[in-house]
C-alpha cells in the first residue's frame, strides 16, 4: 500500500463535474496539516465556475500557495500558464531526494530528505482531454521524478454511467497529459442529497471502473459531518492508502466549492 500524498507530485483529474476541484482542496488541507509545503497548481483553464485559485484566499489561511492560470479570476478570455509551474514541480522533488551523507554525522545511517520539510505539488487539472492537454505540457517535468495521477469518478454523473465509459474518459485524459494513472478515487455524490446509499450505490461502480484499467482504489469520499454516522467509518489518520484488503478506505471531505447559484 502507498499514501498518494508520500510524492512530490500528485494530480487529481477526471471528468467534468466529479467533484475534483474540492477534493484537491481536501487533499491540499491534509498535506498541510501533516507538515508538507503545499503548493496548489490550478490549470483548470476549461470551466470558470470550478478553479482552486478561487479558493486563494481560503487556501492561503492554510499556508498553502496557489498558481493560477495567468487571468483566471479576472475578466479576460483564454488564461494562459503561468512560468512559475516548472519551477514549484522541480523544487518539490527536490525536497525529496536523499540529502547528501556529507551533510549529516556518522552517527546517521540513513541520511533522508525526512531532515528537511517535503514540498508538494497538488495539480488541478481540467476535465477530460481538453484539460489533459494543459498537463501535457508538463508531463516530462512531472515524469521526472515518482508521481500520483488519482482518476475521479462520480457515479451520479450521467455521462458516465458505465465503468466502460469512465475508463474511455481516462484513457483519452491520459493520451494527452502523456502521464499515466496511478489510483482511482470514488467521489459519487450528489451535492447536498448525498447521503450513505448514494455513497454506497458508487462503491461498485468505482470497483469496476478500478479493475478494468488495472489500477488500485485508492478510497471513497464521505461527508465529513457523516463519517462515523451510518455505517461510514473514516480513518483521516491514514485516508490515502489502497487498496485496503477487502475493506474501503473512507476519506472524509468537507465542501469547500459551491456553484455560483448556491
Amino acid at each position: 500500500m502507498r499514501a498518494l500524498l508520500d510524492a512530490p507530485v500528485l494530480v487529481v483529474t477526471g471528468h467534468y463535474g466529479v467533484g475534483k476541484t474540492n477534493l484537491s482542496l481536501n487533499l491540499a488541507f491534509d498535506a498541510a496539516a501533516r507538515g508538507r509545503q503545499v503548493t496548489v497548481v490550478d490549470l483548470d483553464v476549461v470551466n470558470p465556475f470550478f478553479r482552486s485559485s478561487d479558493y486563494r484566499d481560503l487556501l492561503g489561511e492554510r499556508g498553502v500557495r496557489v498558481i493560477a492560470p495567468v487571468f483566471a479570476g479576472t475578466n479576460l478570455d483564454g488564461p494562459s500558464l503561468s512560468g512559475a509551474i516548472v519551477p514549484a514541480i522541480e523544487q518539490a522533488q527536490l525536497s525529496w531526494l536523499p540529502t547528501p551523507a556529507s551533510v549529516c554525522g556518522p552517527s546517521d545511517p540513513a541520511p533522508v530528505a525526512e531532515l528537511r520539510q517535503r514540498h508538494v505539488v497538488i495539480i488541478d487539472a481540467g476535465g477530460d482531454d481538453v484539460g489533459a492537454t494543459a498537463l501535457g505540457r508538463f508531463a516530462n517535468t512531472v515524469a521526472a521524478a515518482p508521481y500520483e495521477l488519482l482518476y475521479v469518478v462520480n457515479r451520479s454523473r450521467n455521462l458516465t454511467q458505465e465503468p466502460a465509459e469512465a475508463v474511455e474518459v481516462l484513457r483519452e485524459i491520459e493520451a494527452k497529459c502523456r502521464l499515466s494513472a496511478t489510483a482511482v478515487a470514488n467521489n459519487t455524490h450528489l451535492q447536498g442529497d448525498t447521503d450513505a446509499e448514494v455513497i454506497e450505490r458508487g462503491v461498485p461502480f468505482a470497483e469496476a471502473v478500478a479493475r478494468l484499467a488495472g489500477l488500485p482504489l485508492a478510497f471513497t469520499t464521505v461527508p465529513a459531518e457523516a463519517a462515523g454516522k451510518d455505517g461510514l467509518v473514516a480513518d483521516r489518520e491514514n485516508p490515502h492508502l489502497g487498496p485496503n484488503a477487502e475493506a474501503v478506505t473512507r476519506y472524509p471531505v468537507r465542501v469547500y466549492v459551491r456553484t455560483p447559484w448556491q
